[in-house]
């Protein structure tokens, strides 16, 4: 009788070593790429008013084309993923937001540049939940939300970088430079990865005739593994699960913890993108100089990377119990900021505190996602809350400008962004005891990740 490997088993009785050290350093370097290519057109559009003559409320398509983009490309490539395997999909989505970015050099209207920011940004969006399901599935399940947030990290470092490239380069090389490095250095990256990026050994698993490959994967990540040729492998849980399903996505307990997860990101996300692109024009119509506005979304972005940073054990120790009590804290420190009369420096502290919950929140959902659905249905779950995430990110910051439209006083348009709070904090609460009965990954006495999805 051939002898039966469970690869989950192996997977997280690693210790982690240089095979995750590696793994880190590519999907890292994959977000890094990946959030400077997000950031990049609001650099090039101060450049792109002047040289094209736009009204800067032109530019409103232009920054919401990426965002929508979002809605679609998680779940397009989360699905391709599931299909095909994690490697090809992430190197494919490189390549393609790649191609489109550097197309973005030619453009020469608004409408060109529209189109080919919402193209490539299928693939800008879609990277995401392809690398998180991949980490999830290589991380000792006592490392999973600590190797997941220091990967993450490379989002809000790629952020920063146009930021830099603007002002070293584009007063020489036009607003085009952001765009050629956008766009080649994702290419480059691909190509890297096609040589260095292992395949996902779960994904393997799900495929007999790869199981050579995954034996020879198997043994890279432990070379004290002996294999036999005709070994079964089996993932615990999950071995009856191993093609895509849709309704795989509400089976079982998932029926309720899916959209669940949804709300959560999209509340997360709805606050978090109105707090970020309101949040300077705000400050500045209330008295506080353009200069410390400034410094104040820089806060923002930091306070939520440090929270990431210090959360990343906790999570793993204690699991989801952390995003209700972030979404908690969220509620006084969002409704506070518009107080009247408040120091300059209490703002600054508050809009500190408000990325740490905010961005925080993010890092503790993504993170925990990727736990709760099975290997053949990862990246489309993953991705499914990703897209939930960016109807709120589309969203909050639409609805913000109707209400400043409105003329809505700063101190109400905080106390109302407040409020879809609370319906974040009440989704999590419910989430909190199902996902620590059942999905925790440090629980000694938990199931096998995906046994949920397969019951009926």
């Amino acid at each position: 009788m051939a002898d039966t490997i469970d690869v989950t088993r192996i997977i997280d009785e690693q210790k982690l070593g240089r095979f995750h050290i590696l793994l880190l350093i590519l999907t890292f370097l994959t977000v890094l790429v990946d959030g400077y290519d997000i950031g990049a057109v609001a650099f090039a559009a101060p450049a792109l008013v002047k040289e094209w003559h736009l009204q800067r409320a032109q530019l409103g398509p232009l920054f919401g084309a990426g965002l929508f983009a979002g809605l679609f490309g998680p779940l397009v490539l989360g699905y391709i993923a599931d299909r095909f395997g994690r490697k090809s999909s992430i190197v494919g989505a490189l390549w393609f937001f790649g191609v489109f970015t550097l197309a973005s050099v030619w453009a020469t209207s608004l409408e060109q540049m529209i189109v080919l920011r919402f193209i490539a940004g299928l693939g800008i969006a879609g990277v995401l939940p392809l690398v998180t399901a991949l980490n999830n599935e290589y991380a000792p399940r006592r490392l999973r939300a600590t190797m997941f947030v220091l990967m993450f990290c490379g989002i809000t470092f790629g952020g920063g970088l146009p930021g830099l490239v603007a002002a070293r380069f584009m007063a020489t090389e036009g607003w085009q430079i952001l765009f050629w490095i956008g766009g080649l250095v994702p290419i480059a990256v691909g190509i890297l990865l096609i040589f260095l990026l292992p395949e996902s050994a779960k994904f393997l698993a799900l495929r007999p005739e790869r199981h050579v490959e995954l034996a020879r994967l198997l043994r890279r990540l432990d070379s004290r593994l002996i294999i036999p040729a005709d070994a079964r492998f089996v993932l615990r849980g999950e071995q009856d699960r191993t093609r895509f399903a849709f309704k795989s996505l509400f089976a079982g307990r998932l029926a309720l913890v899916t959209p669940l997860f949804w709300i959560v990101n999209a509340i997360n996300l709805m606050i978090f993108y109105f707090v970020n692109q309101w949040m300077p024009t705000l400050l500045s119509n209330a008295g506080i100089s353009t200069e410390h506005a400034a410094i104040a979304t820089t806060l923002f972005q930091f306070g939520g990377t440090a929270g990431g940073l210090i959360l990343m054990r906790p999570l793993d120790k204690w699991g989801f119990i952390a995003v209700p009590i972030l979404f908690a804290l969220a509620i006084p420190v969002i409704a506070c900021i518009g107080l009247p009369g408040l120091p300059e420096a209490a703002v600054l502290l508050l809009v500190t505190a408000a990325g740490f919950c905010l961005l925080g929140l993010q890092f503790g959902n993504i993170s925990s996602e990727g736990n709760v659905y099975p290997t053949a249905i990862r990246s489309f779950g993953v991705g499914s809350c990703f897209a939930a995430g960016r109807v709120g990110a589309v969203v909050g910051p639409v609805i913000g400008g109707i209400l400043i439209g409105m003329q809505v006083s700063l101190e109400e348009l905080f106390f109302i962004a407040a409020i879809p709070l609370f319906i974040g904090l009440i989704a999590a609460a419910i989430l909190t005891p199902i996902y620590r009965a059942h999905y925790h990954p440090n629980r000694a006495t938990a199931p096998a990740l995906g046994e949920a999805a397969a019951e009926t």
